[in-house]
């Protein structure tokens, strides 16, 4: 059960990883190692890394936040 929900977790955080880089960085699609030789040569690694996790913070947050109030509804009803 908490494997399931761990690689969920994960799947949630690649996947914005994933739309933030490709919304950011168009060329990404046309030209994947000319962006890659950019990001080696001005060493920005970590930054696609800490963007997502912001944006995956708060949409995690929205999620769960949701999840209890329709728990609460759930119980009254």
């Amino acid at each position: 059960m908490l494997l399931h929900s761990i690689k969920k977790e994960l799947l949630y955080y690649l996947l914005t990883l994933l739309i933030l880089a490709l919304i950011m960085h168009i060329d990404l699609l046309s030209d994947p190692f000319s962006r890659l030789t950019k990001m080696h040569e001005r060493e920005n690694y970590s930054h696609p890394f800490l963007y997502s996790f912001i944006i995956y913070s708060v949409l995690f947050l929205l999620r769960k936040t949701i999840d209890f109030i329709i728990g609460k509804f759930e119980k009254l009803s």
